[in-house]
C-alpha cells in the first residue's frame, strides 16, 4: 500500500509559532497591517460574479499530504480538464505566513490559487488582515452533502466563510506498554513525579499551553491572561521539578517509540503509524481533554484562477477521492462516509493490505468516538496584542 512501507508523516515538518525562529520573530514583532472589515454579502457574490473557469489551478501544501502518484488530482484532471500544479512548499505555519505577509499586504498575487494553514495564529491573520477570499458556497455541494457537522462548526471560521477542512488530528498522550504498565487515562499523568525524568512535552507555545489550561479544567478557548498564568505555573512547576526529559518537536515520536521518555504528548496520526508498524505505542485522549487541530484549505487574496480552486476543493470532497487521501494520511477525514469505504475495500483486500485497512477502519486515531469528540478542544483564540502576553508565559518555560 502506498505511504505504508515506512513511517510517514507531514508532522514531520510541522511547528506552530512560538517554536521556530521564524515564529520568535513574528511574536517579538507582531504583525504588520490593518484588521479588514468583514466583506459585505453582496461584495461577495459581485467578486464571484466576475470570476470564470481558467482551466488550471496552482496547489500549494505540505509535504507527504498527497499520494505519490498525484491520483485524486489525476482525477480531478480527467473530470474537470483543470490542468493542476501542486507544490510541497509550506513546511511550517509561521514560516509561510512569514514570507506571505509582505506580498498579501503589498497587494501581489502570491502564485498559488489554494494553500493550506492549520488553525492557530497565523490562520487567524489571514481572516483577520483579509489575505483570505470568501468562499461561494453555492459551488461547494459535495462540502455541503459530505461534511461531517463537526466540520461545519468550526469556531475560528464559523460557518466555513474562508475555509474548508483538508484533515484533522488530535493532540493527546501517546506512552510505551513496553515501560509503562497502568492504563494511562489522565492528563495528570504527564505531572506525576513518578515518571520523573521519562516525559516528554511538546515545546510549541500553543501544543503546551493547551495542556497545562486543560489540566486545570480551563477551556483553551475561553480563557484569559490568568488562565493563562495559572496554566503558566503549573507547567514550571512540572518542569522545575525534573519530570519532563525534554521539549519537543517532531523527535518526540522516536523518543517514546525507543523508550527515551515513557509518555509524552503526541500527535494521533504517528503513533497510529508507529503502531501499523508494530511498535509498543498506545494513544489516548485524556479524560480531561486533548486538543483537536485542523489544516484548512483556502483562497489567498489574489489568486489568478478562484473558480478552479473552489472546483478542487469541493472535489475532494466525494467520499471516494477523500477515502483515497485518507488511506493515505491516515489523520482523521472530514468526510464520515470515507470509513464505510474504507471497511467495504477491506472486506475484498488479502494479506498485509487487509490487516492495514482493518486497523485504520478501527481505529479512533483516525475516526473518533463521540466520546473523544465531546473532549476535544481547540487552540486559544489571539490578538495580535494578546500575542505580546501569551508567548512569552509559554516560551519562558519551553526554552529556558
Amino acid at each position: 500500500m502506498r505511504g505504508m512501507t515506512q513511517p510517514r508523516t507531514r508532522r514531520d515538518v510541522f511547528r506552530l509559532a512560538g517554536f521556530s525562529a521564524a515564529g520568535l520573530a513574528l511574536a517579538a514583532c507582531g504583525v504588520q497591517g490593518q484588521k479588514a472589515a468583514p466583506p459585505k454579502a453582496d461584495a461577495v457574490a459581485d467578486y464571484w460574479a466576475k470570476q470564470k473557469k481558467n482551466g488550471k489551478v496552482v496547489f500549494a501544501n505540505w509535504p507527504e499530504y498527497m499520494p505519490e502518484d498525484k491520483g485524486p488530482l489525476e482525477k480531478f484532471k480527467q473530470d474537470t480538464g483543470i490542468a493542476y500544479e501542486y507544490k510541497e512548499v509550506i513546511q511550517e505555519n509561521a514560516e509561510f505566513f512569514g514570507k506571505a505577509d509582505p506580498v498579501l499586504r503589498a497587494g501581489q498575487p502570491l502564485g498559488y490559487d489554494i494553500v493550506v494553514m492549520t488553525n492557530g495564529i497565523q490562520l487567524q491573520h489571514m481572516i483577520e488582515l483579509g489575505y483570505a477570499v470568501p468562499l461561494d458556497h453555492s459551488k461547494l455541494p459535495n462540502f455541503q452533502a459530505n461534511a461531517g457537522q463537526k466540520y461545519k462548526e468550526r469556531s475560528y471560521d464559523p460557518g466555513n466563510k474562508y475555509t474548508v477542512p483538508y484533515t484533522s488530528g488530535v493532540t493527546g498522550i501517546a506512552y510505551n506498554t513496553k515501560y509503562v504498565k497502568d492504563e494511562i487515562t489522565s492528563i495528570e499523568s504527564l505531572f506525576d513525579p513518578k515518571y520523573k525524568g521519562r516525559v516528554g512535552m511538546m515545546a510549541d507555545a500553543q501544543e503546551i499551553a493547551n495542556f497545562g489550561m486543560i489540566a486545570l479544567g480551563i477551556d483553551p478557548e475561553k480563557s484569559t491572561e490568568a488562565d493563562w498564568n495559572k496554566a503558566g505555573e503549573k507547567l514550571k512547576a512540572q518542569r522545575d521539578a525534573g519530570i519532563v526529559r525534554k521539549y519537543y518537536d517532531q523527535s518526540y515520536i522516536d523518543a517514546v517509540s525507543k523508550g527515551d521518555v515513557w509518555l509524552t504528548m503526541a500527535w494521533s496520526g504517528d503513533v497510529f503509524q508507529r503502531q501499523l508498524a508494530g511498535e509498543p505505542v498506545k494513544f489516548v485522549v485524556p479524560a480531561e481533554g486533548g486538543t483537536i487541530w485542523t489544516d484548512n484549505m483556502l483562497i489567498p487574496k489574489g489568486a489568478a484562477n478562484p473558480v478552479d480552486a473552489l472546483m478542487l476543493m469541493d472535489y475532494l470532497y466525494q467520499p471516494a477521492v477523500a477515502a483515497e487521501l485518507d488511506e493515505y494520511i491516515q489523520y482523521v477525514t472530514p468526510v464520515p462516509a470515507v470509513q464505510d469505504l474504507l471497511r467495504e475495500k477491506a472486506a475484498t483486500a488479502k494479506g498485509e493490505d487487509k490487516k492495514a485497512l482493518e486497523d485504520m477502519v478501527g481505529s479512533a486515531l483516525m475516526f473518533p468516538s463521540e466520546s473523544d469528540y465531546a473532549k476535544l478542544r481547540n487552540y486559544t483564540r489571539l490578538t495580535t496584542q494578546q500575542e505580546q502576553v501569551f508567548n512569552p508565559i509559554f516560551q519562558s518555560i519551553t526554552q529556558a
